[in-house]
């Protein structure tokens, strides 16, 4: 097969990245389709066959591996477009949901809706109550059963709920982690009685103690599985009647892709998963550029993503909030805010003051000045008015942008403001600069990792136009703006080389002195779970990878700390060593001396991700070139406003295609790629590295 292809499927555009057998890259941009997303994903394929200058036939009938990233089920949420759902769980134990994790839900929540009682209410419910069913059984902490599952209150639980229409059963039951079989049966109940009917257990999604954390999970799961198994099944049929022969895979937030129908079954797994395969692609590139500390930062049209690789590891979480609702579920730590190109500038009436976001003119209509009935300026409208972006070679020239509706969308603003346009514009896009530089930190020093250790990877279609402010108020060491007229797409890349990756998670609480061949017991486990998964896969099992981790305590504390666990048996000194592992990362994330070394220790969660190994994108150094760009790479001069300066400036600008390595452009100026353009500040400077990224020096201001 000659290529292997991954799409990215954002809030406004998709993008879609061929790599052929050669590690060549063909990129490629296609509007959104929100009303049915599996129309702009076939449309992102049609533009990749033309560059090709074959038929999407041709492509799709070649075509080894198709990885999808999806923000299908993310805007299922957002929209409150999932499906109807029942929960059937232990009697007693109906509540557990609405009354979540105290007496009010304020995660998710900012502080001065936090403060603001008013704005810290619950949130709408997933499920309501009259959704919700109770069943008579019981299972202790040590998994002994208690009461036996009563099947007579089971079926009639099920009957009801298909009587009220669900389209989804999530089933719930307390300890359910230590003894799944009450689960199960009451699953192959529902799958007796109402086949048609989407169902899921806990014990099959999240096996984990936390019982509102676990019901959330679930019933987040059952809320999205209709919603995403159709769209799947459609693009796949769509996919495989225009010629591809090997079943769709899709990127989960864990950091890896599955098949299309695992995808389906457990559709809780796709949100937040799109910003998670950039992660992936900058720690590929870190590791062949030699960056060790990476902020992986991605701006789009609607939102802006952030994620971070330390010491060439993605950061992982195992917790995430959604509408309030706090989970379970292994991913690589993304933080999101609404700051893309397409967020909207606004006046908060209250405070008189100029607001940006989270609010986003989408796909449709778009910003003001593309031209297709949007009235509200946007950031896009204010890098156009500064200067930022070229009008006639927006996406390369395939979208021609109206300068005077960005002006108009703007003015409302500026005269409710009592400024000028241009500096409406200018302190939009400072605002918007500043809410990302904001964002970063609570990745990197909230967490115990310092930016000033870091570069950025500026990516997506407008990170490169604000990474140089954002970065320089980090204080962080430079930026990089990844392989250059690829690093709009970057996402897609990351799912075009993302392994195969299955995660296994068991929960046994043992305190230290631990016994190494109980540890060993649940890792054996785990690793027979996921080498059975990738075999029917049909994984190679020379390309199997697995890798341990513990998730570890001080006894009496309830936060936890991942660890990773040496491969092979484990005796008292592997466990010895493990436990200084773990003093060590705590002090990492709390400060050094936080720890206690004389405390007993805790293993709560033992996991295994079990990987398969996917073929990686040829990213080779080319032969250096003069340090002066070439004649033909000059595109001229424009005017562009610069804060730093306070006026416009005639700016140099360059075509990014046709520098070679080891050039080097002093700012202020621009350098223009198809789908992005590269901003460099006053006192900044940018240089071509041999692989083709683009270096942003951020000079010490």
């Amino acid at each position: 097969m000659a290529y292997i292809i991954g799409i990215d499927t954002g809030g406004t555009f998709t993008d879609c990245i061929v790599m052929d057998a050669d590690g060549k890259l063909t990129a490629a941009k296609a509007p959104s389709t929100p009303d049915d997303f599996s129309e702009g994903v076939m449309e992102s394929l049609r533009v990749a066959a033309e560059r090709l200058g074959i038929t999407i036939e041709a492509l799709l009938g070649e075509t080894a591996r198709l990885a999808l990233g999806t923000t299908v089920g993310t805007n299922a949420m957002l929209q409150r477009r999932g499906a109807r759902v029942g929960l059937i769980t232990t009697k007693g134990h109906r509540d557990v949901i609405h009354i979540m994790r105290g007496a009010r839900g304020v995660p998710g929540l900012n502080n001065v809706q936090v403060l603001h009682f008013p704005e810290s209410g619950k949130p709408d419910p997933i499920v309501p109550k009259p959704f919700i069913a109770e069943v008579s059984e019981r299972v202790d902490c040590k998994g002994q059963v208690v009461v036996e599952l009563n099947e007579g209150e089971a079926e009639q639980a099920i009957r009801r709920l298909v009587a009220k229409g669900v389209e989804a059963i999530a089933i719930c039951f307390l300890w359910s982690f230590k003894a799944p079989e009450h689960e199960r049966r009451v699953k192959q109940m529902v799958e007796r009685l109402a086949p048609g009917v989407f169902v899921c257990c806990s014990a099959d999604l999240i096996p984990r103690w936390g019982e509102y954390e676990r019901t959330v999970a679930t019933v987040l799961n059952a809320y999205l599985g209709p919603v995403m198994s159709r769209y799947l099944d459609r693009l796949e049929s769509r996919a495989q009647a225009a010629g591809l022969r090997y079943p769709l895979q899709v990127m989960q937030c864990g950091g890896g892709v599955i098949p299309a129908a695992e995808s389906a079954r457990r559709a809780f797994l796709t949100l937040d998963s799109g910003p998670v395969a950039g992660v992936l692609a900058s720690q590929y590139l870190g590791g062949i550029i030699g960056a060790k500390h990476i902020i992986a930062t991605d701006m789009g049209g609607t939102s802006f993503d952030v994620g971070l690789v330390w010491d060439g590891e993605p950061i992982a979480s195992y917790q995430s909030v959604v509408h309030q609702y706090e989970y379970f579920v292994p991913r690589i730590d993304i933080r999101s805010v609404g700051s893309g190109g397409g967020s909207i500038i606004w006046i908060d009436e209250v405070s008189a003051t100029m607001r940006v976001g989270p609010i986003s003119a989408g796909a449709k209509p778009g910003p003001a000045c593309y031209g297709r009935g949007g009235t509200q300026p946007t950031v896009t409208d204010a890098d156009l008015v500064l200067g930022y972006i070229d009008p006639d070679y927006f996406l390369g020239g395939r979208l021609r942008l109206d300068l005077e509706k960005a002006r108009e969308s703007l003015g409302p603003i500026a005269t409710r403001l009592g400024m000028g346009l241009v500096e409406t514009a200018s302190g939009a896009v400072r605002v918007v600069e500043h809410q990302m530089a904001d964002l970063i930190r609570k990745v990197t020093v909230q967490k115990g990792y310092d930016p000033r250790d870091c570069v950025v990877f500026a990516y997506g279609g407008a990170g490169p136009v604000h990474a140089g402010v954002y970065a320089r108020e980090l204080g962080a060491q430079g930026v990089v703006v990844p392989l250059g007229e690829i690093c709009s797409l970057w996402s897609a890349l990351g799912a075009a080389s993302a392994d195969l990756l299955h995660i296994y998670e068991a929960v046994d609480i043992q305190s230290s002195p631990f016994d190494p061949a109980r540890v060993m017991s649940h890792f054996v486990e785990l690793e027979a779970q996921g080498l059975r998964q990738l075999a029917a896969d049909g994984v190679d099992m020379k390309l199997a990878r697995l890798a341990r981790s513990a998730d570890i305590r001080y006894k009496g504390q309830i936060n936890e700390v991942e660890v990773p666990v040496a491969p092979g048996p484990l005796d008292a000194a592997a466990l010895a060593s493990l436990i200084g592992d773990f003093h060590r990362r705590y002090e990492t994330v709390y400060g050094k001396g936080a720890g206690f070394h004389e405390a007993r220790l805790e293993i709560v969660t033992y996991r295994v991700r079990a990987s398969a190994v996917s073929a990686k994108p040829r990213i080779v150094a080319a032969r250096e070139a003069d340090r002066e760009p070439a004649r033909e790479a000059r595109a001229g001069t424009r005017p562009v406003y610069w804060a730093e300066l306070g006026d416009f400036d005639a700016t140099p600008v360059f075509w990014g295609h046709r520098l070679a390595p080891s050039n080097v452009i002093p700012g202020p100026a621009i350098i223009q790629v198809p789908d992005t353009t590269i901003v460099v500040h006053p006192w900044e400077t940018a240089r071509m590295d041999a692989y083709g990224n683009v270096l942003i020096d951020l000079g010490g201001r």
